[in-house]
């Protein structure tokens, strides 16, 4: 089933199109190790909603509340050989080829709240950057004991050039109004999301689309579960938090982002995550 923020309340879409909503405070529902179980009751005791739709198209907010946004990076093979290229002249490139292979990963703050966009919304690139991508990233949803109850989608705005010059300058590459999109939806699953799953990304320009890929979250390195441990390790949430895990599709060393590109991210299971690019 899937949940979506907005501003009218929490709806829920059952597996059958049916649609329910809650006015629950956003950041004690989702934080919750039972929360397949909860919305299943709550279900039984509720009445379907009609214009649910319309909240959505209308009201949507991104799926978070006072959760910190975290990201793992270099967890895609495509990742670390793109991170050497653009680091090679700054002499980086044999850090993303040892924490590729490494025990720990590499992990990383990304956003507060109020940075993160939501479906429809705007992101940004920085104004001092000169080569910019969007990351499209499997995003977990993780309770304050480290459970992950959900996953949505993740859009990791990324300053190639920046962190590119060195990668101690990552968290300028990284964190800044903008920097990341989430949404459109949290799907809730008592099953980790099978192997098979496809994350995909298309941008479009002038109605023209100018870069696609697809990978499968099988050619991940590392599974949600090891990078949710690390996370939490040594950092406590009071309130979950959301982890971006990395991203298989990296664009040619020839292609940035422009103004008012179209940034259009699917996964399997849980929907489509778009952007435009102001």
């Amino acid at each position: 089933m899937k949940i979506y923020k907005t501003k009218s309340g929490i709806v829920i879409e059952e597996k059958d199109n049916q649609f329910f909503l809650s006015n629950d405070n956003w950041d004690s529902f989702i934080n919750d190790d039972n929360l397949f179980q909860k919305i299943e009751k709550l279900i039984q005791s509720s009445d379907e909603v009609e214009n649910a739709n319309k909240i959505i198209d209308e009201e949507i907010l991104a799926p978070v509340g006072s959760q910190e946004l975290w990201a793992c990076g270099v967890t895609y093979l495509r990742s670390k050989e793109g991170r050497q290229e653009e680091s090679k002249g700054a002499g980086g490139g044999d850090f993303y080829a040892r924490v590729y292979e490494a025990e720990r990963p590499e992990v990383f703050f990304k956003s507060t709240p109020h940075r993160i966009v939501g479906h429809n919304g705007n992101v940004r690139i920085r104004k001092d950057s000169s080569w910019d991508v969007p990351e499209p990233e499997l995003t977990l949803v993780v309770t304050s004991s480290g459970k992950i109850i959900g996953y949505t989608i993740g859009n990791d705005m990324s300053s190639r050039s920046i962190e590119g010059e060195n990668p101690l300058y990552l968290p300028q590459a990284k964190t800044y109004d903008g920097c990341a999109s989430l949404g459109p939806c949290i799907f809730v699953t008592q099953k980790p999301l099978n192997r098979d799953t496809k994350i995909f990304l298309e941008i479009k320009r002038n109605d023209s689309k100018v870069f696609e890929g697809n990978i499968g979250i099988n050619q991940m390195k590392r599974t949600p579960e090891e990078l949710a441990s690390f996370v939490f390790r040594e950092c406590s949430f009071p309130h979950g938090c959301l982890i971006m895990t990395g991203t298989g599709i990296v664009p040619g060393n020839d292609f940035t982002l422009q103004a008012e590109d179209e940034i259009k991210i699917s996964i399997d299971h849980i929907g489509t995550l778009i952007n435009l690019l102001k």
